[in-house]
């Protein structure tokens, strides 16, 4: 399949390397002879495709991403592939300056702030903002399927109990903007002391923005006050930043319930430390809030 998108793109790279972390695509690093770097992303569905697709349309100029130096919408045996310019720099480290923060929160409140299109009509992105509460429940009893097999059924019903009652406390959805659903570090390209842009729209959707803020957290905010504070500002130089102290509580619990799903589908085994780090996160929140 690589060597048939290589010929469908006239590529012959001088070296190709998969791309670690890369959970919705296949991904591959190609070194070109003046030392250029360009990368094949291959999504794993149509649908993963086209919302990448319509993403690179809808932000062009507005959100610092790759460019898209050419596209294949496939056939019978490729559901599509990209051929992506190499954004400058390395992913997002908690080991960063604040005002690498400050532009972290600036991207993602540049990212909230772009609207559903008026004059075009979106086959892959959907515009959930509408029936947030039902979207939200989707996803959870959607995961919760593969949850039940893998949990302790008096936890496994605690849960269930805990996102009830926590969601009832939500208030009104935020939006609707444009929402990566993945906003996490390393799909946040940084180059020195500079944001270089954001990679990745394999699940973007027009929705409440308050969801987007939790894996960012998870693996980032949650380690340095300061830098959290840095990216606070940087988002409210752009928009409005909701409470996250009402809202991070439940999108952070449904995120550990819904990632020990995720892992379940994708395998329990080779993604064991993550599964049980989202075991021992969702304990801790039903702990905490038993109190």
């Amino acid at each position: 399949m690589l060597n048939r998108v290589l010929d469908q793109f006239n590529l012959k790279p001088l070296m190709i390397s998969e791309v670690e972390d890369s959970h919705s695509s296949t991904v591959y690093k190609c070194g070109l002879l003046k030392g250029e770097n360009v990368y094949i992303k291959i999504p794993y569905t149509k649908l993963k495709f086209q919302r990448e697709l319509e993403s690179y349309e809808i932000l062009k100029g507005k959100v610092a991403t790759p460019e898209v130096l050419d596209y294949w919408i496939g056939d019978e045996d490729c559901l599509g592939a990209f051929l992506l310019s190499e954004l400058k720099g390395q992913p997002l480290t908690i080991n960063c300056s604040t005002k690498v923060g400050y532009e972290v929160g600036v991207l993602q409140a540049t990212l909230h702030s772009v609207q559903p299109p008026e004059n075009k009509v979106l086959s892959g992105i959907k515009n959930e903002f509408s029936n947030w509460t039902q979207f939200i429940e989707k996803q959870f009893y959607s995961f919760a399927e593969d949850v039940k097999e893998v949990l302790d059924e008096s936890l496994y019903n605690s849960a269930i109990e805990r996102f009830k009652h926590m969601q009832e406390q939500l208030p009104l959805p935020d939006g609707p903007g444009f929402i990566h659903m993945d906003f996490r570090p390393a799909n946040i390209i940084v180059d020195g002391e500079t944001v270089s842009g954001i990679i990745d729209f394999e699940s973007v959707r027009f929705g409440s923005t308050e969801i987007d803020f939790t894996k960012l957290y998870r693996d980032f905010l949650s380690y340095d006050t300061s830098l959290f504070d840095s990216f606070k500002e940087g988002y409210q130089s752009v928009r409005p930043l909701i409470d996250l102290e009402i809202v991070l509580p439940f999108y952070r619990f449904a995120d550990a319930f819904n990632s020990i799903g995720w892992c379940k589908r994708r395998g329990i085994e080779k993604n064991k430390l993550f599964f049980e780090e989202n075991i021992a996160r969702l304990q801790q929140f039903l702990k905490f809030n038993s109190l």
